[in-house]
């Protein structure tokens, strides 16, 4: 009993944030395909619905530059929290107008607490932070999945610049609710996305 308690503190944890407001659509069907093959690889997962939670947009007063603690108080807090300790995150989200959602974008923007005024991770958070695993996986209803290269395009532009570890994409092409699920090979895409957030 107690090895099992110690090897589950011990063990990695990978965090999925679900950026559609659309519970139990495609994008969270995928996500939860990508946190179990985290799960079967040893990983603690945990998921985040961002649509539940009340994060407002990026004010932009610079005062996390100083203390690395955002001013406002809300859900968001506790998410960086959650960042910091995940080893991996694996994020799911369709386009909507050709952009990531407004859920995605508010909670992306406000990562901007983890850094300094020179863009510099934060010495408090630099050692949490840098190399972090990164994963993605987008959804929308074009046939063409390249429609959701912006979002790509951002968050492997964030890894990028901050030294975080992207791990790649997952793209999907899926528009009523629950389509996706008939769709064998994306499912295993994002599986083994979830797997490589551990193994990779």
């Amino acid at each position: 009993m107690e090895s099992g308690i110690r090897q589950k503190e011990n063990s990695m944890k990978v965090l999925g944030i679900l950026g559609s407001p659309r519970v139990g659509g495609n994008s969270d069907i995928l996500l939860d395909q990508a946190l179990a093959g985290a799960k079967n690889a040893g990983a603690e997962a945990e998921k985040i619905v961002l649509s539940k939670k009340k994060i407002s947009g990026c004010l932009d007063c610079g005062k996390c530059n100083e203390t690395g603690i955002c001013v406002i108080k809300d859900d968001m807090l506790e998410i960086h929290k959650k960042i910091l300790e995940a080893e991996a995150i694996v994020h799911s989200v369709p386009v909507y107008f050709w952009a990531m959602t407004s859920q995605m974008k508010a909670y992306l923007d406000r990562w901007c607490a983890f850094f300094d005024a020179d863009w510099q991770w934060h010495k408090a958070y630099r050692p949490k932070m840098k190399g972090k695993k990164i994963g993605l996986i987008t959804l929308c209803g074009d046939p063409n999945v390249s429609t959701a290269d912006p979002i790509v395009h951002s968050f492997r532009s964030t890894c990028e610049f901050s030294g975080l570890n992207f791990l790649g994409v997952v793209q999907a092409s899926a528009a009523t609710k629950g389509e996706i699920s008939k769709n064998e090979g994306i499912k295993k895409q994002a599986y083994d996305l979830g797997r490589k957030s551990v193994t990779g």
